[in-house]
Order: structure tokens, then C-alpha cells, then sequence
């Protein structure tokens, strides 16, 4: 590869990275639209139902039951309905996590092919490093911190 070619490459390997990223993002946006309509279908089966027990009451005594048997049941939906957001955002972060990793090791190795056919690649590793620490992963333990940047 000719040093004029790098610049091309260089921006090749950042503008696929972009397109990763994006694409991630949508998909994050699709899944939350799918979890979104989920739930509006329940929502809509759920006020049937409410309407079919006003029709069915056929006293005063049980159409005034109706609204404390609706909030119980409505409240037991509501717990399941959390459970599944909390499960859809971890799962919707675990994906865009891994997907970004991925997206962002292809990158490295773009450009470490680029720097490594006209020198060292050791800069552009330390720039990642430098790069990765500014956002650390949940739950991993922090890195000491070199004498160098003490």
C-alpha cells in the first residue's frame, strides 16, 4: 500500500465503523419497537377484556367490583410488563455492546493493516487503549493507573 492511499483507507475504515455503529443503533430501535408493540397489543386485549366484564355485569354490586378486580389484575401486568422492559434492556445493551466491540475491533484491524504495511503499529494500539479507557465496561475492575500518567 502507497502512502497516498492511506488517507482513503483511513477514512474507508472510520466510515464503516460510522455504518456499524448506525446499524446497531437501529436494530437497538427496532427491538424497542417490537417490545413497544407487545405491549400495545396486550394493552388493547386487556381493555376488551375490561369492556367485556362491564358488559357481562349484570348488577350494581358487580359492576362495583369490577374496578378493584381491574386494578389487581391491571397491577399484575404492570409487575410482568417491567420485567420484560428490564429483560428487553438488557438484552437490547448486551447487543449493542458485543455488536459494537466487533465493529470496533474490525476498525482496529482496518487501521492496523493500514499503519502496519507502512510501519509500527504500536501507536495506533496505544491510541485504542487510551481510547477504551474514557468508556470502562460495567462490572470490570479498573485498571491501575501507570506511574507514567500519575
Amino acid at each position: 500500500m502507497s502512502i497516498d492511499t492511506i488517507p482513503l483507507q483511513l477514512h474507508k475504515a472510520n466510515l464503516e465503523l460510522q455504518l456499524q455503529i448506525t446499524r446497531l443503533t437501529q436494530e437497538g430501535g427496532q427491538r424497542w419497537l417490537e417490545v413497544a408493540a407487545k405491549a400495545g397489543s396486550e394493552g388493547i386485549a386487556e381493555a376488551k377484556a375490561e369492556i367485556e366484564g362491564v358488559k357481562q355485569a349484570g348488577n350494581w354490586q358487580s359492576l362495583a367490583t369490577l374496578p378493584g378486580e381491574s386494578f389487581w389484575r391491571m397491577l399484575q401486568h404492570r409487575v410482568g410488563d417491567s420485567q420484560d422492559l428490564t429483560q428487553a434492556a438488557i438484552k437490547n445493551q448486551a447487543a449493542f455492546a458485543s455488536g459494537l466491540q466487533e465493529a470496533i475491533e474490525s476498525w482496529q484491524k482496518s487501521v492496523g493493516e493500514v499503519f502496519g504495511s507502512t510501519g509500527s503499529t504500536q501507536p495506533v494500539k496505544d491510541l485504542f487503549k487510551q481510547w477504551a479507557s474514557l468508556w470502562p465496561i460495567p462490572g470490570a475492575q479498573p485498571q491501575a493507573k501507570s506511574a507514567e500518567s500519575a
